[in-house]
């Protein structure tokens, strides 16, 4: 291949088309190529015609639900390919007309102006434990829903549980005793509860998967350490490296933080400076798990039995970040919330520092140097 001479290519990927526009030279206006198939083939053709010589051309394509094939292709053809974010995409707020055509010339364009942010591309290994973690969460949900239509469905029936825990031995023991007056409701119930059973032996055998899938996985090591702190269980743990990788590649808390939206929105103008809740940008699976662990922090700080277990497998150093993170953050819960803070709020303010701890984790077990306080 020969050196990169300045030929930006946009690409608006579809399913079954790709729309093609072309720069050559940062100070050209773009020219539209063409639509070719969604196939290796096309694209290898494709690059064939743009660069008859070799040379390396930079390609960039807006993320979505095409994966990151083309990008792979792209890039062991020897070609510098990016894949942008499309919230983070320069919009003219007059234009009312989108298509493929001028959605590739722009893309074309800003590629040659710099003006594009390229989002973080997993590896094979890393977008297969993603997948099976989203796996397990879309399990989890259809658990839920099966559980909410069979709840619905007793309590249209006047058929109310006196206990005080649903979903124990004790609550399916009571279904069992359940009676209607016409057989079809009874037959109505024993598909809903054939529909959790079965929703909760997929959860159950998708966590059997991830256990296994993390033996030997490159970030084991980083798994195992974020277990140390409060709140972080192995599916939160596998979330959050399944779903972001390297954490160490943020170069400091602030960086994850708002990258994972856990940062309040702002809007200053003048001498006038308001903020609003949080923006809620970036990774929604992972801003998920950390607020739901943000939780176990409004008791009072404590290594209980489960959490030292999982601590004496890290090293000294992770354990006494995680230690200071649980005393930071339940101090800060009860503080928080004393100050009259909502504690929806107040979960939200724990799950951003949080976020910090984990980073400070990740980095020690990576070796990368970071602060003292993860928050700072």
């Amino acid at each position: 291949m020969k050196q990169f001479n300045d030929i930006y290519v946009g690409l608006d990927v579809h399913k079954a088309t790709i729309a093609v526009a072309i720069v050559r030279g940062t100070r050209s206006a773009p020219q539209y190529f063409g639509e070719i198939a969604n196939t290796p083939e096309a694209v290898k053709k494709l690059v064939s015609q743009l660069s008859p010589d070799g040379e390396v051309m930079n390609f960039c394509y807006e993320a979505g639900p095409c994966g990151y094939e083309l990008y792979r292709q792209l890039s062991s053809m020897g070609h510098v390919c990016a894949v942008v974010a499309p919230s983070l995409i320069p919009q003219k707020s007059g234009v009312r007309i989108k298509t493929d055509r001028r959605d590739a010339l722009n893309l074309a364009k800003l590629h040659a102006d710099n003006s594009l942010t390229p989002v973080w591309v997993p590896g094979k290994e890393q977008e297969g434990m993603r997948d099976l973690s989203r796996a397990r969460e879309d399990f989890k949900q259809m658990e839920t829903k099966a559980r909410q239509r069979l709840g619905a469905f007793l309590l249209r029936n006047g058929k109310i549980y006196a206990g005080k825990s649903k979903w124990t031995q004790a609550y399916w023991r009571w279904l069992e005793t359940l009676t209607f007056e016409t057989p079809m409701q009874l037959i109505v119930m024993q598909e809903y509860v054939e529909a959790v059973r079965d929703a909760q032996r997929r959860v159950v055998g998708m966590e059997g998967q991830i256990r296994v899938a993390v033996r030997g996985w490159s970030l084991e090591p980083v798994l195992k350490a974020l277990m140390a702190l409060r709140g972080i269980s192995m599916t939160t743990a596998v979330t959050i490296l399944a779903e972001l990788g390297d954490l160490s590649r943020f170069d400091n808390p602030k960086q994850l933080m708002a990258y994972l939206g856990l940062v309040p929105s702002e809007y200053s103008s003048g001498g006038k400076r308001r903020q609003g809740g949080l923006t809620k940008t970036g990774n929604g699976h992972v801003r998920r798990v950390l607020v739901e662990s943000a939780w176990n922090y409004r008791f009072a700080a404590r290594k209980t039995r489960d959490i030292q277990k999982r601590a004496e497998q890290t090293s000294e150093a992770v354990q006494a970040i995680a230690w200071e993170g649980q005393k930071r953050l339940c101090a800060r819960y009860q503080r928080l919330l004393g100050a009259g803070k909502v504690k929806q709020q107040v979960t939200a303010a724990v799950a951003r520092e949080l976020c910090g701890f984990v980073w400070a984790i990740a980095c020690e077990v990576s070796g990368k140097a970071h602060v003292s306080r993860a928050t700072s």
